[in-house]
């Protein structure tokens, strides 16, 4: 059975980044140049990304050490779904793509977005299920080859039967480089969306 990946930041959904920070501020009590320079611009968002903190609590927690602010689960839920806009036409595709074969979630993410992310997205939870392969548990990030074999490994499923949609060029390279047939989503408009269920198409008819 083919595999259907789906990237979600700036794919499924749009994120922006400049409308999570001043949330996080708000909800923390911290400014935002603060959060900025100490817990982005220091690069741990990107090692819990790759599982250094593999729970929520345990990311809250460093989170709460490393920036003196202190977020609530829920409140950290708050913030990015204020970041965070669906995209009509991608969901759509996913929900095409899932009657020719499974669909699942690739991102990089830290283990709160995996923890809760039938909150974050319910109208992607409920195409998908449980069908979610986030860095923070893969222990890799995109574009690593261990990264995209691991989330094989966790379904089971050969790269020549897989699809992969990102909107970062790099992280379709990384796919390509395993036999993974990759599409490079670049931002939402008509023609990306009708490109990308051309691909889906062209990959589902395939001489095999």
């Amino acid at each position: 059975m083919d595999l259907f990946f789906f990237d979600f930041d700036n794919t499924l959904y749009a994120y922006d980044s400049m409308r999570r920070l001043p949330a996080q501020s708000r909800l923390s009590g911290v400014s935002q140049y603060h959060l900025a320079k100490s817990w982005w611009a220091a690069d741990y968002e990107r090692r819990a990304e790759a599982g250094e903190w593999p729970t929520s609590a345990e990311y809250l927690a460093q989170f709460a050490r490393i920036t003196g602010g202190h977020l609530t689960l829920a409140q950290w839920v708050e913030a990015r779904r204020e970041a965070s806009t669906a995209t009509p036409g991608v969901v759509d595709a996913l929900r095409r793509a899932s009657g020719l074969g499974r669909v699942a979630l690739l991102s990089n993410n830290p283990s709160p977005f995996d923890e809760t992310f039938s909150t974050l997205a319910p109208d992607v939870a409920a195409i998908i299920g449980d069908n979610q392969a986030v860095s923070c548990r893969l222990g890799f990030r995109k574009p690593t080859r261990e990264a995209f074999q691991s989330a094989l490994d966790r379904f089971n499923q050969p790269a020549a039967d897989t699809f992969f949609v990102d909107d970062s060029a790099q992280n379709v390279a990384g796919a390509r480089r395993l036999g993974i047939t990759a599409h490079h989503f670049p931002s939402p408009s008509d023609q990306s969306i009708a490109d990308l269920n051309a691909a889906i198409n062209a990959f589902s008819t395939r001489t095999r």
